[in-house]
Formats: structure tokens, C-alpha cells, sequence
């Protein structure tokens, strides 16, 4: 008999922060190890937990999630998030216009199946959170990658970004605060931006769910405050700002010219009914995550937790000789440049797996973000002081392996 194979839908399709490396990880864990993981931003397992009133609600109001709701969502969790795109200066969001999800990953889903075809194109920046590329590739449309720029603090290089737009571009992503860098993008090239969109007739997915992860004075700007004539996406949820990931609590706001992309929007209503709806008893967490104390500011500012270990780790990063990193001025990474004039690393794949291998620090390769020469790392500055301390010190030592 033949062997079953995988769709071929699925040829181009992965997720390297869940990949081999972590593969080989659970294996090691398996055999007795414990590693450090400095992978993904999962906030709950470094002792951020979510505020003690956003869980009360959610149990008080179990016995009222116990059936489907909307398939958009609950009304409350939707009016609240409405409610506060007024507040951000998002001009004409409706109730109608918010969509609530399984997390932000499966609305990424959803609005990309909805909108791409075969032989569409979708601008993705460089580096990248890669389930936008994956999303991208199940489609059948295929992903142009457009430059952030190291030297210009990771900001978006404009000009790249207009000559990789064709005739088949459908959409720009824009990953604001970014994963994996940590930039936050000024006013004035988020609006460079818009102008392009406006100017091909683009969609806008602005990813911005870091939007409340903010360091020193960086500012963050709501995409659709700035899109009043072009249609934009915008993704947030309770997974980092609230440290929530676990909920699964995600929403998407539809904005602009809406009155262009009926069809896209009758698409996307279609494929949030098929799955009936999201997780509803982490609706009820929505109304009093966004309503009350914001206490991510708490660890943000000078003498947060967040604030002292970006710091730290940033510090550390730059002590290493051949190590250089831009300052995180948004979300909770780190992007270090392995500088290859003084290291010989080939393979940034085989050089994360050797170092959990030996140290048992897990860690993710630049490349898994689809940046293109393997001399970046993401590093998630997640863990407490100490635990930073030693797994950079670590890095430091067994780059000296890999001297020229």
C-alpha cells in the first residue's frame, strides 16, 4: 500500500520556532534535561501572570460560556474592544467590524484565505514572525519579502518595499511593535507606508500585538488611525500585553475603505461562521483586560521587571566581542547580529541545535524568521535576571568555539 502523504498545500509551510530545534528539545527533555527556553513568548512560564481580576471575571462568568455565541464573538468583549479603537483615534469601527479568535493566529488565517489566490502576492518584512509566511504559503499566494533595515534601528526600508510591489500584490504586512526585533515605528514612515497602500490598492495587516509593550519614550501608532481611505486589518489580543497566551483570546478590526472589499469582508464572514466561533469563556476576559489597571506599565517603565532584563540582556549582548544588538525599544526579544568576520558559522540552525545540545538554552535561529545570512539570533528576555545572566554568559563562552 502507499504511503499517506501530507497535502501538498502544505509544500513551503513551517514554523521553525515550534521545528526541529524544539523537536530535539522535547527529546532532550525526555531524557531528563531541563532546559532553559528562550524560544517563544510564552509569559506565564517566567512567572509574568495575568491580573488576579481579568481571571476572577473569566470564572464568575463560566457558567454563561457553556454554548456557541456570535460567530464573530461575544457583544460585550466586541463593544470594549469598539470602544477602545475610539479611544486610539481609529475612525468608523463598528461592532460588525470586529472579529474575535482562537489568538491572532487564526485570524491571520482566516484574513489571508479569504483575500489571496494562487499566484497573489503578499509583502512580508524581513525579518519576520513566521506564521505570517506560512499563512501566506497555505493560500497558494507567494511571499515577497521586503527589507528592515539593522542600520536604520530595523525600521522598514521604504523604497524596497515599492520595488517589490507587481501587478499581483495584494496586501503589506506591517509587524508593529516587530517580532523579532523589538522596533516601534515613528508616525511619519507608518504614513509612507499607508501611501503605498493607497497607491496600489493594497490591504494593510498591521500586526500590533505588542502595541502596549513599550520601552523608554517609544510611541506606538495605530495603523488604521492612519488609513482612513484604504483598507486596513489590525490584530491584538490578551496573549503578551496581558499575559494570557494560554486563553487563546485574539480579535481583528476591519477599517477604512471597507466599502471597496465587500466581497473580502462577505468572504471572511463566511470562514468565521464555518468555525462557529472562538473560545468563548476567554471572551470574558476582554471587557476587563482592556477596561482596567494596565499593568504591563508596571513592568515597562524604569525598574520594571521587562525594563530591567531588556536592559540587562541587551547590555550583555553587546559586551561579547563580535556581538552587536539594536535596543528593543518594543515587545520582549532581542535580536542579535553574530558579527561572521569574527565567528565562522555557516549554519545558524546547526549552531543553535549544538549549543542546546550542550548547554541545554534553547534559542531561536535568524533564519527561522526568514532573514537571509545566518548571523542573527532571537534571544526572549523573558526569564528573571539571573537565569539571563547565565544564559548569556553561555552564548559568550561557546561563540569562542567559532572564533576566526
Amino acid at each position: 500500500m502507499k504511503d499517506i502523504q501530507k497535502s501538498e498545500k502544505l509544500h513551503g509551510v513551517c514554523y521553525e520556532i515550534r521545528g526541529p530545534v524544539m523537536e530535539q528539545a522535547s527529546r532532550l527533555e525526555d531524557e531528563g534535561h531541563r532546559i532553559m527556553k528562550l524560544n517563544i513568548g510564552n509569559p506565564a512560564p517566567f512567572g509574568f501572570d495575568a491580573p488576579d481580576e481579568i481571571l476572577q471575571d473569566v470564572i464568575y462568568n463560566l457558567s454563561q460560556a457553556q454554548g456557541y455565541v456570535e460567530s464573530k464573538g461575544l457583544f460585550a468583549a466586541r463593544k470594549a474592544i469598539m470602544q477602545e479603537s475610539q479611544t486610539l483615534g481609529v475612525p468608523g469601527v463598528e461592532i460588525d467590524d470586529i472579529y474575535l479568535g482562537n489568538g491572532v493566529s487564526e485570524l491571520i488565517s482566516m484574513s489571508t484565505q479569504a483575500l489571496l489566490n494562487d499566484g497573489d502576492e503578499m509583502l512580508l518584512p524581513m525579518p519576520n514572525y513566521p506564521l505570517w509566511m506560512a499563512a501566506t504559503n497555505l493560500t497558494g499566494a507567494t511571499p515577497v519579502l521586503y527589507r528592515c533595515d539593522e542600520q536604520a534601528d530595523w525600521l522598514p526600508d521604504i523604497e524596497d518595499i515599492k520595488s517589490k510591489i507587481t501587478p499581483r500584490t495584494r496586501g503589506i504586512v506591517v509587524i508593529n511593535p516587530n517580532n523579532p526585533t523589538g522596533a516601534v515605528y515613528p508616525k511619519a514612515l507608518l504614513e509612507q507606508i499607508v501611501e503605498v497602500a493607497r497607491q496600489h490598492n493594497l490591504v494593510i495587516f498591521a500586526d500590533e500585538i505588542y502595541s502596549k509593550i513599550l520601552y523608554d519614550d517609544a510611541a506606538f501608532t495605530p495603523m488604521a488611525t492612519l488609513a482612513e481611505d484604504v483598507l486596513c486589518l489590525s490584530f491584538n489580543g490578551l496573549s503578551k500585553s496581558y499575559r494570557l497566551a494560554g486563553f487563546r483570546s485574539g480579535w481583528m478590526i476591519v477599517s477604512g475603505a471597507k466599502h471597496r472589499a465587500k466581497g473580502f469582508i462577505e468572504g471572511m464572514e463566511i470562514l468565521s461562521s464555518m468555525r462557529l466561533c472562538g473560545n468563548v469563556p476567554a471572551m470574558f476576559a476582554v471587557q476587563t483586560a482592556l477596561g482596567g489597571y494596565q499593568s504591563i506599565q508596571d513592568l515597562v517603565l524604569p525598574g520594571g521587571r521587562l525594563r530591567d532584563q531588556r536592559d540587562l540582556a541587551w547590555k550583555m549582548l553587546n559586551d561579547i566581542p563580535g556581538v552587536s544588538c539594536v535596543k528593543p525599544q518594543g515587545a520582549i526579544y532581542l535580536f542579535p547580529r553574530i558579527h561572521l568576520d569574527h565567528y565562522k558559522i555557516d549554519n545558524d540552525e546547526k549552531f543553535v541545535l549544538d549549543f542546546l545540545r550542550q548547554e541545554k538554552i534553547l534559542l531561536v535561529q535568524g533564519s527561522a524568521f526568514h532573514w537571509d545570512t545566518p548571523d542573527h539570533l532571537r534571544i526572549v528576555f523573558l526569564p528573571r535576571v539571573d537565569d539571563l545572566t547565565h544564559a548569556i554568559d553561555r552564548l559568550g563562552n561557546f561563540l569562542e568555539r567559532y572564533t576566526l
